[in-house]
């Protein structure tokens, strides 16, 4: 979106004039504190000042002063008395400015003056900062813009704290040319200006521009800060690509940021993200100092891995050190537990999280107790521990049963849950497709096809499973039966290959998981190009004798996939990692990390 200055300009000048007190409390979206509605205005935006026919009511003057004393509080402490004080004379409420004034305990200079003061009440830097802020955190495009054109008005527009503000602003709210134009006229960038930039392009899907940026940066002789690092860790999350990550890593040691606790948390997160746990357990273990932050990414690390054990270990080691827990450290650590099989562990844990540990089980806790009793075929000490909670049961919580009812088969209770979550959430397809699977996986076909015309009525469609996997600084795409890679007849033809080594060593299809009434010939050729397949073939095709497999699934893997990810990494001599919608397996001699747990 091109940036007119005259369109700006006549913006500012024109759309908030016509308008009353009323209007402003229709159109401003909001949020709740302490049961109280919070309607973020821009105080510019009702400065009588500047727009002379439009006068607030109290409600919205009060409104905007929330709204930006909480920004500058945050970038200032300390100076928020005052600051409220002159914002409530700026909009033109001296009677209550007065009022304020008379209440506070304490007088500064700046207090006194912004009382005498009876003229200049147009907004500075400070104020177009917070309520820049303030609009790009509520999504106020509009209200941004005026925002813009003010700026212009005033003559801010060379203020790079300023610009930077409105870059962040277009940003967020998705308009990427109109804040890459900002930057790009910007006589002088500063290093917020090129993280401003790196960190809207990864929010905004394109962190790979991202990463050329912060390379033009450096070759522009901008060193890099903490929050650069970050900004990088955090796009290269989003790549997915390995050897990103270890280019980032290399320079945080050269620009000397290895010791800062905060950008080795993010990389451990990245590594750990990446499959790449090895990797993430150096990074942790040379950290010199270790918050809570630090160690519950690693726990966090340990759950999505399914390394149950290790979790406990650490969690020992953490209670042994000192380090204080909270809700987030029991979620990660209950979450090990339900992905490693550990019932009676899990159910310790939960108990003496409340009577050791004083922390509350919150929503996300029983989630996991359901999800571990569920997995464990304990569907009764599922749905009894649901009937026990104190607070309605969530639809993850559900959902967590209804995995358990398609994984064990159980028609009935499966039926009763699923109604349960398409009235707490009718807009999830997932819901659908699990439902439809239980009734396909029990031979229902009537009540599938129900199902999926349901889900159709409703508008809804299922995401197609595809695998992800990194070769040569690239994210490769394959969807079941793909063709579309340059190098297909050579994927398929290694992947037949594979798959007649498969079948002669004993692992026969699994056809149970094509949930589809169809014939038995057609379900072992749809099975055998599913994309995990195709990725394992073309990663074998392209890689090294010896290296890893890195594969991410959008959805569950199925059964016939897991078992021939053992029997390749056996027969290949290859460890093969593949990350799905809930965690990570580790393949390598014919065994998965999950134990067949999952």
């Amino acid at each position: 979106m091109p940036i007119s200055v005259n369109s700006l300009l006549h913006f500012s000048d024109t759309r908030h004039c016509q308008r009353d007190s009323s209007d402003f409390l229709d159109a401003a979206p909001g949020y709740f504190v302490d049961g109280c509605r919070l309607l973020h205005i821009s105080i510019v935006d009702s400065s009588p000042a500047i727009c002379p026919l439009f006068q607030p009511s109290f409600s919205v003057a009060v409104a905007v002063m929330s709204s930006a004393v909480t920004s500058v509080r945050q970038a200032m402490p300390g100076i928020g008395n005052f600051y409220t004080d002159t914002e409530l004379v700026i909009l033109g409420y001296d009677e209550y400015a007065q009022r304020l004034f008379d209440e506070m305990p304490y007088r500064d200079l700046v207090s006194w003056n912004s009382m005498r003061a009876e003229s200049g009440r147009q907004p500075n830097e400070v104020t177009l900062l917070s309520v820049a802020s303030a609009c790009a955190d509520m999504g106020a495009l509009d209200e941004g813009k005026f925002i813009h054109g003010v700026v212009l008005k005033l003559g801010l527009s060379g203020k790079a704290k300023v610009v930077n503000s409105l870059i962040i602003l277009y940003g967020k709210l998705g308009f990427l040319d109109a804040a890459c134009q900002l930057f790009e006229e910007m006589p002088v960038r500063s290093l917020v200006s090129w993280n401003s930039m790196v960190v809207i392009h990864s929010h905004n899907g394109f962190a790979e521009k991202g990463m050329d940026l912060f390379n033009l940066m450096r070759r522009a002789g901008i060193n890099p800060d903490q929050a650069t690092m970050v900004a990088l860790l955090r796009a290269c999350t989003d790549t997915g690509i390995g050897r990103q990550a270890e280019s980032i890593h290399t320079c945080i040691f050269r620009c000397g940021f290895n010791g800062d606790i905060t950008i080795a948390t993010a990389l451990l997160n990245l590594y750990a993200k990446l499959g790449r746990l090895n990797a993430s357990k150096d990074v942790f273990a040379e950290m010199r100092y270790r918050d809570r932050i630090a160690w519950t990414a690693m726990l966090a690390a340990y759950a999505v891995h399914a390394c149950g054990r290790e979790a406990i270990k650490l969690f020992d080691l953490m209670a042994k050190e000192g380090v204080d827990v909270d809700h987030v450290t029991f979620t990660h650590l209950l979450s090990a537990c339900s992905h490693s099989g550990l019932v009676e562990e899990g159910k310790k844990y939960f108990k003496i999280m409340s009577e050791v540990y004083w922390v509350e089980p919150r929503l996300d806790h029983y989630s996991c107790m359901v999800d571990l009793l569920g997995r464990s075929g304990r569907l009764e000490d599922a749905c009894e521990l649901i009937k026990s909670m104190p607070v309605e049961p969530s639809s993850g919580i559900w959902g967590a049963l209804l995995g358990a009812c398609r994984v064990y088969g159980n028609v009935e209770l499966g039926k009763e849950v699923a109604e349960r979550l398409l009235c707490l959430d009718p807009s999830d397809h997932r819901n659908y497709v699990m439902l439809s699977n239980i009734y396909s996986a029990a031979g229902l076909w009537r009540d599938a096809s129900n199902v999926r015309a349901l889900m159709k009525e409703r508008g809804l469609r299922r995401n197609p499973g595809c695998s992800f996997i990194e070769h040569g600084n690239k994210i490769y795409r394959f969807v079941v039966g793909d063709q579309a890679h340059p190098r297909s007849e050579e994927i398929h033809a290694k992947l037949e290959e594979l798959m007649r080594k498969v079948r002669g060593a004993g692992c026969l299809p699994k056809t149970e998981f094509v949930l589809h009434d169809i014939d038995e010939e057609v379900k072992v050729d749809m099975i055998n190009k599913h994309s995990e397949k195709l990725a394992i073939a073309f990663g074998l095709l392209v890689t090294g004798s010896g290296a890893p497999l890195i594969i991410t699934k959008n959805l569950r893997i199925c059964g016939d996939c897991h078992s021939t990810a053992k029997v390749v990494s056996l027969l290949e001599k290859r460890t093969i990692i593949i990350r799905d919608s809930k965690r990570f397996h580790h393949f390598a001699d014919g065994l998965c990390s999950c134990k067949d747990y999952w």
